[in-house]
């Protein structure tokens, strides 16, 4: 007899279970190609236990995402929501539809990464203008995986799965998104509650040895509410549009889940090592590619992945002719560029060019090829608010009860990285010049 249910076992979440509908969506050319996309591109090199892929992340985002949805669909909570959020959602009315916009969002969650390029995030602004990884995404849910859902009894909407899978901002060409597909598409993609986001932190960390990125998953999901907008001003006038939000009890392991985010960030995703491999890849890529643009096309998309261009790098690197070999050396044989300067948030009090300057300086001195400047910044914090239900009952905005929702800074840093055949030379004027140049424009030449 066959099964009708199926499950991985998965380090970070133990057995996740799906039907065969799920398991047919995840046996296709399109979910299996994830296998070979490293979640973190090549912070093996530095995280030696990072090899983990988009495939694995996928799965537990599916996980996460059905945790959310039950708890917040669940009869309890429902019967908690005033009459102003309940008529904006009609479907929660409906308890004999929930089971097919479950089973709508477990399919978005596994499909929400599938138009990711190899090395994941590291090349990714080498797709033409306009093109990233969510309109690769969409592609393949409206027009690659139309054979897939055909075979599914009930038949899922494609453009509610695409819609829920990359949310809002990334799919305008479809809108509009109901309040309902709103809430859906944040339990996937949302700042703080987002499954993905979840996930991600909770498998790099484990995966990279860290312990940056634990918080108590569990708990925040549990405190998970539908509840009414959050505050517009000092009036705390509150909309009834809905939203996610928490439970006060909830609070703390939400404000967790964002310094865990913020350290993340710092210590790994922006370690100078890791860094430095990425712009290396991107060259590479870049030299190589024809035009230095990624393809779009389906079937060019899905014929590569990470093997194939590990392949490329070895041979470029073996061949002092090929395109790219420089930098495929650099990663092979790891020659890479050195960091001999960090920009630190003090070193731009006096000169908020201090950064420009200094690296006008060192190509001055050791030539304009032989540096790289990488001035990365990302918005950790949570720059949306959200609702909070306190025990007596009152709806109140997260930024007006926690400092560490709005004091919490961007991961942001610069690095000069110098050719190693220069590294000594280049420490030695950093180490000769760089107070100069902290100092005001002005008494540079004093």
């Amino acid at each position: 007899m066959s099964k009708t249910m199926h499950e991985f076992r998965d380090p970070v979440h133990s057995f996740v279970k799906l039907d065969s509908d799920e398991r047919m969506l995840i046996n296709s050319e399109p979910f299996q190609r994830l296998r070979y996309i490293h979640q973190l591109a090549m912070t093996y090199l530095i995280y030696p236990g990072s090899t983990h892929t988009r495939f694995e992340h996928s799965i537990g985002c599916m996980y996460l995402a059905t945790r959310i949805f039950d708890t917040i669909t669940s009869h309890e909570n429902l019967q908690k929501l005033p009459y102003e959020v309940r008529e904006r959602i009609p479907e929660i009315e409906r308890s004999d539809r929930f089971q097919y916009w479950r089973k709508t969002l477990r399919l978005a969650a596994l499909c929400h990464d599938l138009g990711h390029l190899p090395f994941s995030h590291a090349a990714e602004d080498l797709l033409p203008p306009g093109i990233n990884h969510e309109t690769m995404t969409k592609r393949f849910i409206l027009e690659g995986m139309l054979d897939i859902w055909a075979k599914m009894e009930p038949q899922p909407n494609p453009k509610k799965i695409a819609k829920i899978a990359v949310g809002e901002k990334d799919a305008q060409e479809l809108l509009p998104f109901s309040p309902w597909e709103r809430i859906l598409s944040e339990i996937i993609t949302g700042d703080v509650f987002g499954a993905d986001r979840m996930d991600y932190l909770l498998r790099d960390s484990f995966y990279a040895g860290v312990t940056y990125g634990h918080f108590e998953h569990n708990r925040l999901i549990d405190t998970m509410r539908i509840l009414p907008g959050t505050a517009q001003d000092d009036t705390e006038q509150y909309n009834s549009e809905p939203e996610l939000g928490i439970e006060q009890g909830g609070l703390q392991v939400a404000e967790s889940l964002l310094v865990a985010r913020y350290f993340m960030f710092t210590q790994v995703y922006f370690h100078n090592v890791r860094r430095i491999y990425d712009i290396h890849l991107k060259s590479f890529l870049k030299s190589t590619l024809e035009n230095g643009v990624y393809p779009t096309d389906l079937n060019a998309f899905l014929a590569t992945t990470d093997n194939e261009i590990l392949s490329k790098i070895r041979a470029a690197a073996r061949s002092s002719c090929a395109a790219g070999h420089e930098d495929a050396s650099r990663i092979l044989y790891r020659n890479h560029f050195r960091k001999v300067y960090q920009l630190m948030s003090q070193d731009c009090v006096n000169n908020p060019f201090a950064l420009d300057d200094i690296s006008t300086g060192l190509k001055d001195e050791v030539g304009n090829d032989n540096v790289i400047v990488d001035d990365i910044n990302k918005a950790t914090a949570s720059k949306s608010d959200f609702p909070i239900q306190i025990d007596d009952g009152r709806i109140i905005s997260a930024h007006g009860q926690s400092q560490v929702m709005t004091s919490l800074p961007a991961a942001s840093t610069a690095y000069l990285f110098v050719n190693p055949a220069q590294r000594k030379k280049a420490c030695s004027w950093i180490k000769k010049n760089v107070d100069t140049f902290l100092k005001p424009r002005s008494e540079h030449h004093a």
